[in-house]
């Protein structure tokens, strides 16, 4: 059985490392995110500005793109160390990506009822 503890010491390696890397790519989807919407504010056409709402819904998908991944890793950690602690931050990372993945959705429905649109039926 000497084996079997060598193999659950790789996996939990393997799953060390995939946490981390997923917790890379959330912090990589913010600064992103962020750098992409500043980009959008500061740079934008202005004979069709955007809205202050359309610049935050355009970060919020970043920030729910981060929560997915932040999810993945808050599985991960779990399943190499299912601790109370690790189940609490999977549950509060679950709930939050929830509810802005919910009002997120609602606000995107809302903005699209709200844009005119041009005279083929595209978006302008």
């Amino acid at each position: 059985m000497e084996w079997l503890e060598h193999l659950e010491l790789g996996l939990g390696a393997i799953a060390r490392l995939a946490k981390f890397c997923v917790e890379a790519i959330s912090i990589l989807c913010v600064i992103l995110g962020l750098v992409q919407t500043g980009r959008m504010a500061f740079f934008q056409n202005y004979q069709n500005p955007l809205s202050f709402n359309q610049l935050r819904l355009h970060f919020g998908m970043w920030l729910q793109l981060a929560l997915e991944f932040q999810l993945g890793s808050d599985i991960l950690a779990t399943t190499v160390s299912p601790t109370f602690e690790a189940l609490y931050k999977l549950a509060i990372t679950a709930v939050i990506r929830t509810f802005l993945n919910y009002f997120l959705n609602q606000e995107f429905a809302r903005e699209h009822k709200s844009e005119p649109k041009s005279i083929d039926g595209d978006r302008s």
